[in-house]
């Protein structure tokens, strides 16, 4: 007989995170207690403020959006720190994301998984967590391709084939290279013009 543990061996009382769904999240940011304009984002139910965005992010963001929105106009949306909507508990704000058009612009509903075709995300503080965080998040949701721009170490990561929390494909391109995405294998984007010049200039 197994003894029963005695009333100062029982475990010790610790409290719970109290997480938030997207309809909750949405609820809350349509009743005034958040604005978009704050920078957060819903991380598998936690409420998570962004990082700053610097002179070289915003450069990046810039250069990417006049790249793909003269070249995708009728045929994707380009949409620019906007939210996607994926498992129940997150809400991502990607720096860009190339969605399939829709007439209303998804007025009716941010847009799910189904409809991003490439995600990227531009880190120049930000690396580890869009590496730990962002990134298997948006691989378990199916999202075909993310790249994401490391300002600080002058490359970018591009990520395909996703399976469980992962990318399967990782390819580095560094100063020189060029990026080509799967969705639009016609368009091809230098990866020194996003980067700009190198720090040392």
């Amino acid at each position: 007989m197994v003894a029963k543990p005695k009333p100062d061996e029982a475990p010790e009382w610790q409290p719970r995170r109290r997480l938030f769904s997207t309809d909750e999240y949405e609820r809350m940011i349509e009743a005034g207690v958040f604005q978009r304009a704050e920078r957060i984002e819903l991380i598998e139910g936690e409420i998570l403020y962004m990082a700053a965005i610097g002179l070289r992010h915003w450069r990046a963001v810039n250069v990417l959006n006049d790249f793909f929105t003269p070249r995708l106009t009728g045929r994707a949306i380009v949409s620019i720190q906007m939210s996607v909507r994926l498992r129940p508990g997150s809400e991502p704000e990607p720096d860009l994301a190339i969605l399939r058009r829709r007439d209303d612009y998804y007025l009716s509903g941010l847009p799910g998984p189904e409809a991003v075709w490439l995600v990227i995300e531009v880190a120049d503080s930000s690396l580890a967590y869009d590496l730990s965080r962002k990134l298997p998040l948006y691989a378990s949701a199916g999202i075909p391709e993310t790249w994401v721009f490391d300002l600080r170490g002058d490359r970018a990561l591009v990520h395909r084939r996703p399976r469980g929390r992962r990318y399967t494909g990782v390819t580095v391109v560094e100063r020189g290279g060029t990026l080509t995405p799967l969705a639009f294998p016609e368009l091809t984007i230098a990866l020194d013009d996003v980067l700009g010049p190198p720090q040392s200039q």
